[in-house]
């Protein structure tokens, strides 16, 4: 997910006469979102992503558009194929249902693929395979597009923004939300979709609980719930059988990498993401990435924000207005106490604006805290916060004016202290 504003977001932020551009994706067009094939008015390059829209913020778990069905427009790709680059140059390979297999030339690659959701077969539950099981976006598709209901007793899994939603949106349906388990001792929501979408209707959340077996053959009809431990591990005699017809899996989003695979791409282990620069640029020149594919987003408006600029990066590279990268110029931004992942994970203070925009998450739910940002080890920023979780994204601003005060900047990093 996160293909459709991310490629909004890359046209609105390419837009430089003369030079031409291709978005290669698989949506079916009037669902929103940008059709397939678009041209972008400023890009001399290729912007890759694979969703179908109209899913909500997020849309993981899509369907490619049916193979019988008119193609949506000449050269609509349905799959990307690979992406190489060496000496300078970068081939994109597509294929599309009027133009078969064909590879593109591009000055610039812009990926922008989004992500999916984890699936049942990633989570070992034991149990058979029954209809009525699904991914929470699979869920809301059917609702929202295709006005069917998956089933009257549900029980979700996991309880990401999606799963949150999916309670609220199958309780307005009529449906009977019997509770949200999550395996871990925090929401992975945000706060407000756990107030707005839970609480206001009276849906039990259970944290550290997991569903350890599913019961029925041809239909779901109950799934066995158990308290787990500091391991994870479920305990043993807290298994409680719950009826119900549907479960709903919200369980993580998967950032949609192979490509970046291909490309060779160092990769955030942390995120499932490429490391990217300042510019959102990765170890590969004339590479950039934006949206899910980097990291999860909590809203779509930050995905559009990332999305158009990379596309102005993108096409002031292709215009060398681009500062080359300086040699041992990169400053890393490090991960301290209390943070799971920084991006940018660089930055050349030579190539940065006035501001830089640095996102991150924290590893715990944390209460009463400081978020500091340290130069070479000295605290330049300290701000107070309430309540800090993993589930929400959290973003500080470093000044240029704060850097070029130092003889040599070595390490930036980012905190959480008391």
């Amino acid at each position: 997910s996160g293909e459709g504003p991310g490629l909004n977001g890359l046209a609105l932020g390419s837009e430089v006469p003369g030079l031409n551009g291709l978005a290669l994706g698989s949506e079916v067009p009037g669902m929103g979102g940008s059709a397939p094939d678009s041209e972008l008015p400023g890009l001399n390059g290729l912007a890759l992503g694979s969703e179908v829209p109209g899913m909500g913020d997020s849309a993981p778990d899509s369907e490619l558009p049916n193979q019988n069905d008119p193609a949506p427009s000449s050269k609509s790709p349905g799959l990307c194929g690979s992406t190489e680059s060496g000496c300078g140059r970068k081939l994109v390979t597509a294929m599309s249902r009027e133009e078969g297999l064909y590879t593109i030339d591009a000055g610039a690659v812009i990926l922008a693929m989004g992500c999916r959701e984890r699936p049942r077969g990633a989570l070992n539950i034991p149990g058979f395979r029954p209809a009525g099981i699904y991914s929470a976006g699979t869920a809301q598709r059917y609702v929202n597009m295709e006005g069917r209901m998956p089933g009257r007793e549900v029980v979700i899994l996991g309880s990401g923004d999606i799963g949150l939603i999916m309670a609220r949106r199958m309780t307005l349906e009529g449906a009977k939300v019997k509770l949200v388990a999550e395996l871990m001792p925090y929401s992975g929501g945000l706060k407000r979709n756990i107030v707005q979408c839970l609480d206001d209707y009276g849906i039990p959340l259970r944290l550290r609980t997991t569903v350890v077996d599913i019961k029925g053959r041809e239909r779901m009809e109950a799934v066995v719930i158990a308290r787990v431990d500091e391991n994870s591990r479920p305990i043993p005699g807290t298994e409680e059988e719950i009826p119900c017809d549907t479960l709903l899996l919200s369980c993580g989003l998967i950032p949609e990498n192979e490509l970046s695979g291909r490309l060779g791409l160092a990769m955030n282990p942390a995120t499932g993401g490429p490391l990217v620069n300042e510019s959102l640029e990765t170890d590969v020149q004339g590479v950039f990435a934006c949206g899910n594919v980097l990291h999860v987003h909590d809203l779509v408006d930050y995905v559009s924000e990332e999305a158009a600029q990379a596309g102005r990066k993108a096409a002031a590279y292709l215009q060398g207005s681009l500062r080359p990268r300086s040699q041992g110029q990169a400053v890393s931004v490090r991960s301290g106490s209390g943070v799971r992942y920084t991006v940018p994970a660089s930055l050349d203070p030579d190539r940065m604006g006035d501001t830089q925009l640095i996102r991150f998450r924290v590893d715990n739910v944390y209460r009463d805290k400081k978020l500091e940002v340290c130069l070479n080890g000295r605290v330049i920023s300290s701000r107070k916060k309430r309540m800090l979780a993993p589930g929400e994204m959290e973003q500080v601003v470093l000044k240029k004016a704060d850097i070029e005060g130092l003889s040599e900047l070595c390490q930036i990093s980012l905190q959480v202290a008391d």
